[in-house]
């Protein structure tokens, strides 16, 4: 069987000629991307011979089964673009912050997103009810403490549960194209920190993040506080690191954001030295002579260029449709990466 291309940079023992795991891939049928699943199959075996505890194997084994289903759950609506809601799960019906997690949730569906929630109660309920069970993804979290009946999408083929934190989150990370972060407490300060981080090191790619909090409330305005005067005058972190949230208080503007994020903006690459970004449409001469202008910072050298598919991506089928610039990308600048992105807006 000839290798396939996409596996170049993800060497095996299948492309080393291994007989019996290539044997075991052709038992199972597996054509594609066969050196990838090689090494699965590899660190699966290793595992084995390995001396280490069992635990560490039933880690390793529950991880790769719920990576397995959430790609399985997920795969069907790769085409649609999701928002993740995270806030507390005991903020009840009657408090400004589920009331602003429900509409913000019906009326970003209604611009035919979809919302991915913890599937628990609370502000995650509040976003099912507002997005509809049709429009809606629960990954939930087995915590001793919470009801087994506290999912609103029981049952629901697009609910996946998950045994451990950091599988779940990588799920958010994986899926969503969005986040927005309603009040809450030390799981939602987790996972505020965690994106913020993931997104200021470049871990994930570019998306809209809004810290949504009622009328009159000050949770987040008071987060945001604590961040300037904590860290950004203590030059922890740069002033252009603030441009990775939008703080607001009103649902409107907040799917505003999110969609406007990706009115020009569709997704990113690196190939070899160059930062790609793909757009949903094309810019013209003084758009690119406008981003050279405001952002010149980012580069390391040379200029951000209009640019066609790479032999990667033509390779790959990655979106070979879309235009392109590119440019050598200051890899430390992610909070500048947010604001070229907001840019291309205008152009």
């Amino acid at each position: 069987m000839a290798p396939d291309p996409r596996d170049r940079g993800y060497r095996s023992t299948v492309a080393d000629g291994d007989p019996d795991i290539a044997a075991l891939l052709d038992a199972r049928g597996v054509s594609r991307d066969r050196a990838l699943v090689g090494r699965l199959v590899e660190g699966a075996l290793a595992f084995g011979a390995a001396d280490v505890d069992r635990l560490d194997l039933k880690i390793a084994a529950r991880t790769l089964a719920e990576q397995l289903r959430t790609a399985e759950t997920f795969h069907p609506y790769r085409a649609t673009r999701k928002v993740a809601i995270f806030g507390s799960a005991r903020t009840a019906p009657a408090e400004p912050a589920y009331v602003a997690a429900r509409d913000f949730a019906a009326r970003i569906a209604a611009r035919d997103w979809m919302v991915i929630t913890g599937g628990g109660p609370g502000i995650m309920t509040a976003g099912v009810e507002g997005a509809g069970r049709e429009r809606s993804f629960g990954v939930t979290i087995e915590l001793p403490f919470e009801p087994v009946d506290s999912n609103p999408l029981a049952g629901d083929p697009k609910s996946v549960s998950f045994r451990y934190f950091f599988n779940r989150k990588l799920a958010f990370m994986r899926a969503a194209d969005a986040y927005v972060l309603l009040p809450g407490g030390f799981g939602t300060m987790d996972e505020a920190f965690e994106l913020l981080t993931l997104l200021q090191t470049g871990r994930e790619t570019p998306g809209p993040v809004v810290l949504l909090e009622p009328a009159g409330d000050a949770y987040w305005r008071s987060f945001r506080h604590f961040i300037e005067v904590e860290l950004l005058d203590a030059g922890l972190i740069d002033r252009a690191d603030l441009d990775l949230f939008h703080l607001t208080n009103d649902v409107d503007d907040a799917c505003d954001y999110i969609t406007s994020f990706y009115d020009a903006f569709h997704s990113v690459r690196y190939v070899d030295r160059h930062l790609v970004i793909r757009l949903t449409r094309e810019v013209d001469d003084e758009c690119i002579a406008r981003l050279n202008e405001q952002f010149g910072d980012l580069v390391v050298r040379g200029r951000i260029e209009r640019c066609g598919p790479s032999a990667e991506e033509r390779r790959d089928d990655d979106h070979v449709d879309l235009p392109r610039i590119r440019l050598e990308f200051v890899r430390a600048r992610h909070g500048r990466l947010h604001a070229l992105v907001r840019a291309l807006d205008d152009c």
